[in-house]
């Protein structure tokens, strides 16, 4: 043990029986703190102590360089990232040096992707390392830390997922951080007691107040010596057998260990070497630690399978400080040290050839290795004697109050010169009752905020926030474009034409007129893909669609892709170009272990809008049909009724070049057809199942019967699994009869019939709005049924009593908006073509279901009217017979004439009909006038249009 501390340590050992009284713990604390650092001292290897992006760090590590000249640097770092170093001569500070892997093997798939970053700020000590290393012939820098597989490797599970949750922010995302030189208490009561004794809000500020400000100026052997004492201090008073220490002290055996392999290995004199790591691993104890021959080695376990991407990310101020758990503005002002620092002091730092406002500082030949001078007890004198004075002068203080005014009032808040000097008062008293010579930034923020904000923010910046402006902002970094990977690269060339500045960090407005320049439909296909593989709002369309088989004639997009930046380059990882990554995450969409049917005809949809490749589109269906048989429920028949029926319709339009339905569309069609026949009785039943889902089943099944059985299918699958159906419930029940319309079973006239028998149960009334409901979704399988619809609609409001139908009206609004918004404009347009179009003719109208005669009457009424029609009009006779022949192409052309309706006997079932209660005689003169009316526009329409009658009749035969 060195005699140098000797006297400091017997002063401790007095101080503390006179505090306690006798033997306690506090004596072994304080003459441990003083063994540590002379243990620290003593170590051949010099060891420099550092705190995480600290400005004293980085002064004091400037220094040191320029008087050591160390031949080899290690630096607490972790070792794979070793190559990204070199490319930060191209990045604007600070950055964070990346590792990121998305496939993971060896560890835990819920982890995945994983990340580990390392921010970098130009004043912290460790680029001050970087930058002489790299900047200095004959210098090498080496890495010592854990690699970020080891990082991943000896993180316990359920603290992994504590690391993520406590580090999200915008730019570093759930990575995790890499420290250098974390000084921080590591128990709540020793960190409460600092702030409480030393007047201060938080930790960021108790460390600017009481070491920040006192070692700026401090020399060599006074820095180390307290860095290392307060390293003590905090690694004593951390509880024994926590995590947390462990996984330190295996970080420090790791890195002692990589030393002497290198010691070893290059033969290089301890005394030529500096080893900076963290004040708290300055003073380790591990068996492991220390640059003597034969001390022992940790047996390193080899890397994981998992496949590590390396590159540079842009950071901030704001993000170090999330991560890093600092308070907000503390990046800031110690930006804003540095800053005053270095012109106080005229020290020139090291910076990085290249690096925006980068002078090189060289060093042209190496001398040999400084004698080292013996050491001498600095912590006595530096304890005894009062902090120096620091903080804001008058004339600097001013200087903040004055250009504080100036951005308050541009950031709407009425400001004047009053509240300058209010400002300036205020920071000077609050300083004095903490027991501060001067006013430091923190004061500062406090006396803005209590004399501008008074709180109310006008705007959307808080006065706190200003002050970080003024101190110089939220400093963001950039990297550089040599330093992007290569498919960053690709997107930057490709969007050449566009003629943007994409690296500005304001959005920048694209305007695509494709058909005066067709050269930037490459442009536009890339910002498509660009929109839907970049989150938020980095590349945004303004004007355009890119819908199955449109595109637009003229595009407009906001591109924001300079403050978006860690995206594009984690894009990069996975993989060159950006077709390449697109394909690869579609495959991985419809492969997911969660990934539906619905999921899978997405991904089609989106490889054919986006991708030229009928090969992936194919494969993605094959997948979709797979997906689609291996289905036990039918949560998402919706979403597959909607999407094949939009790519059916894409395959059938002419914009596509093929001719025919692709084999694995047929495929999905006859396997959907078998699939949910098979699940139709269970969804019936099933009390769990929604309404709307049995619609979409039927709506499958009734709208793609036509393609199914052109292709093998058989319709007596679909008879049976509608009988063997029982319905669960009154909207279901509706559904059910639809089904059996549908398919022959079920005339409207005995819908009618049941309704009718609905509304006039008084123990069924409550229940009836459930009914609409299943008729309203009947809409999806048998679109035929509106006017229906609409005549049970409005029989509910014409004869539902109050108390049933005003709680229901709410219900049928939230039902249509959510759960079939698209049936509405079906609805909406049969009821304009059933109720009068002007208010005058309200008056006169009569509903047409409340016309309808009795079924025996209308029939004969019907009957008698045909006979008299075709006694007058031999060709109306044979038009009826021609009709009557050919039902379905009736109804066709009356929907095309928006005559819609059913088909009867007696002709199509809406048209003007006989009066309730009229004789055979008048029901028979309304048929003829009908008829008649209906012939009438027939003949008008065919005489205006003579070639699509020639056409027509040489179709028929006729």
């Amino acid at each position: 043990m060195s005699e140098v501390f000797e006297p400091l340590r017997q002063q401790l050992l007095d101080a503390a029986a006179a505090f306690t009284g006798g033997p306690a713990a506090l004596p072994e604390i304080l003459t441990g703190l003083v063994d540590d650092v002379d243990h620290a001292m003593a170590e051949p290897l010099e060891i420099f102590p550092v705190c995480h992006h600290s400005p004293a760090s980085a002064l004091a590590m400037g220094r040191r360089l320029r008087e050591k000249q160390p031949r080899v640097v290690y630096l607490e770092l972790c070792e794979d990232l070793q190559p990204l170093l070199t490319e930060l001569r191209n990045c604007r500070l600070p950055v964070a040096l990346q590792a990121f892997a998305s496939d993971l093997d060896g560890f835990p798939k819920a982890w995945g992707p994983l990340s580990v970053v390392a921010p970098v700020t130009e004043a912290s000590a460790e680029y001050q390392a970087i930058a002489y290393a790299l900047e200095t012939p004959g210098v090498e820098l080496v890495l010592v830390d854990r690699s970020a597989d080891h990082v991943f490797q000896w993180m316990p599970h359920d603290q992994e997922q504590e690391t993520r949750d406590d580090t999200e922010d915008d730019l570093h995302g759930d990575a995790v951080g890499v420290e250098i030189g974390d000084l921080r208490p590591r128990f709540a009561e020793l960190e409460e007691h600092l702030l409480h004794h030393g007047r201060v809000r938080h930790w960021s500020e108790w460390w600017d107040q009481y070491v920040e400000q006192p070692l700026a100026g401090a020399d060599h052997d006074t820095y180390r010596q307290v860095m290392t004492l307060i390293g003590s201090l905090f690694r004593r008073l951390t509880p024994e057998g926590t995590r947390r220490l462990a996984m330190d002290e295996d970080r420090e055996r790791y890195m002692w260990t990589r030393i002497r392999e290198h010691l070893a290995g290059s033969g290089v004199d301890r005394a030529d070497c500096l080893y900076v790591c963290g004040a708290f691993h300055a003073v380790s104890r591990v068996v492991e630690a220390g640059s003597e021959p034969g001390t022992p080695d940790l047996d390193i376990t080899p890397r994981s399978a998992t496949a590590w991407l390396y590159g540079l990310i842009p950071s901030s101020h704001s993000a170090i400080e999330a991560q890093f758990g600092l308070a907000p503005g503390s990046v800031s002002i110690a930006a804003a040290t540095w800053q005053k620092e270095l012109s106080r002091s005229r020290l020139s730092p090291f910076r990085l050839t290249g690096q925006k406002g980068g002078r090189r500082k060289t060093v042209k030949a190496l001398p040999p290795a400084a004698v080292a001078a013996p050491a001498t007890d600095r912590l006595t004198g530096y304890l005894a004697a009062p902090p120096p004075p620091g903080g804001l002068d008058d004339a600097e203080l001013r200087g903040w109050c004055v250009d504080l005014v100036r951005l308050a009032r541009r950031n709407g808040y009425l400001a004047s010169t009053a509240d300058a000097i209010a400002v300036f008062e205020t920071s000077v008293l609050l300083a004095g009752m903490r027991g501060r010579a001067r006013p430091t930034p923190y004061d500062f923020q406090d006396a803005a905020v209590t004399c501008i904000e008074k709180d109310v923010v006008p705007g959307r910046r808080d006065v706190r926030r200003i002050c970080e402006i003024l101190l110089g902002g939220d400093k963001v970094g950039q990297v550089g474009y040599e330093a992007l990977p290569p498919l960053a690269r690709d997107v930057h060339d490709r969007l050449e034409p566009l003629g943007l500045d994409l690296t500005s960090r304001t959005i920048r407005r694209a305007l695509l007129d494709l058909t005066a320049d067709p050269g930037l439909a490459d442009c536009s296909r890339l910002l498509w893909r660009l929109q839907y593989l970049l989150p938020g709002h980095a590349v945004r369309t303004i004007m355009g669609s890119r819908r199955l088989g449109e595109r637009s004639v003229q595009e407009s997009w906001d591109l924001d892709l300079g403050r978006n930046q860690r995206a594009l380059i984690e894009l990069g990882y996975e993989g060159v170009t950006v077709e390449q990554v697109l394909e690869q995450r579609l495959r991985h969409a419809v492969h997911d272990p969660k990934a539906t049917a619905a999921d899978a005809l997405n991904a089609v949809e989106d490889s054919l809008r986006l991708l030229d490749s009928p090969r992936l589109s194919d494969e993605l269906g094959r997948r979709a049909v797979e997906l689609l048989g291996a289905e036990r429920t039918v949560d998402e028949a919706p979403l597959v009724l909607g999407r094949i029926r939009r790519l059916i319709a894409y395959y059938e339009s002419p914009s596509h070049p093929g001719d025919v339905l692709p084999g694995w569309c047929q495929q999905f069609v006859t396997a959907g057809y078998a699939h949910y026949c098979t699940l139709l009785p269970t969804a019936f039943g099933d009390e769990e199942t929604g309404v709307r889902q049995v619609a979409a089943m039927l709506g499958f099944l009734f709208s793609m019967e036509g393609l199914a059985l052109s292709l093998g299918c058989e319709r007596t699958q679909l008879e049976l699994a509608v009988r063997q159906s029982v319905p669960y419930g009154p909207a279901k029940t509706a559904l059910f009869w639809a089904a059996r319309h549908q398919l022959g079973d079920l005339a409207v006239g005995d819908l009618r019939e049941h309704c009718d028998e609905l509304l006039a149960n008084p123990l069924v009334v409550p229940s009836f709005p459930q009914y609409v409901a299943g008729f309203v979704h009947a809409l999806e399988p048998v679109p035929r049924l509106a006017p229906f619809v609409v005549e049970t609609i409005s029989k509910a409001f014409a004869r539902l009593p109050d108390p049933v139908l005003l709680p229901w009206l709410p219900t049928l609004i939230i039902t249509l908006r959510e759960e079939a918004a698209e049936l509405v404009p079906v609805l909406t347009r049969e009821a304009g073509r059933t109720f009068p179009g002007r208010l005058p003719a309200l008056d006169a109208w009569t509903a047409p279901w409340n016309r309808v005669p009795k079924p025996g009457r209308q029939r004969a009424g019907q009957g008698v009217g045909q006979e008299a029609g075709h006694r007058q009009n031999p060709v109306v006779a044979g038009a009826r017979r021609l009709l009557d022949a050919h039902p379905g192409a009736a109804l066709g052309v009356a929907g095309l004439l928006g005559r819609p309706g059913e088909w009867t006997t007696g002709g199509v079932a809406g048209w003007p009909e006989a009066e309730p209660g009229a004789t055979g005689t008048e029901a028979a003169a309304t048929e003829v006038a009908a008829t008649e009316a209906g012939v009438a526009e027939a003949v008008r329409l065919l005489q205006t249009h003579p070639a699509t009658t020639n056409a027509v009749a040489q179709l028929i035969g006729g």
